[in-house]
């Protein structure tokens, strides 16, 4: 009989050794899932931020490729307006070019009718008389 009890306590003392094993082995598990839950948690969290980052990257990538543009079609119009206003200052310069030779064509044509109005002038107040 006292070999059955000392054979009932080995397997009580065995039992309580498996629970305790099997107790830390979950405490382990679950230390060890808890430890997977937030390694997939920061895993996801550095994954989001690459998308993050990639997105960013992207878009500063397509507004730099568009202030490219918009810098060079303003660089265009603002050569073709320097173009129009060389050609609007040409145009100018030759209405005043002009303006001046018909000036001095119509000085030219008031002496040649003053010369011509005198010598008529003087024959009107000779017959008159």
């Amino acid at each position: 009989m006292t070999s059955n009890l000392v054979k009932s306590d080995e397997n009580r003392k065995k039992r309580k050794n498996e629970e305790k094993n099997e107790s830390s082995e979950n405490t382990q598990m679950s230390s060890f899932e808890k430890m997977d839950l937030s390694l997939s948690e920061s895993s996801q969290a550095v994954l989001k931020t690459e998308a993050l980052e990639k997105v960013l990257n992207d878009t500063s990538k397509e507004i730099n490729i568009l202030l490219s543009k918009y810098v060079h079609i303003l660089s265009e119009r603002a050569a073709m307006d320097a173009s129009y206003v060389e050609e609007l200052g040409g145009i100018l310069k030759e209405a005043g070019s002009i303006e001046y030779h018909l000036r001095l064509k119509w000085e030219n044509l008031k002496h040649r009718f003053a010369a011509m109005t005198g010598p008529l002038q003087s024959e009107n107040v000779l017959s008159s008389k």
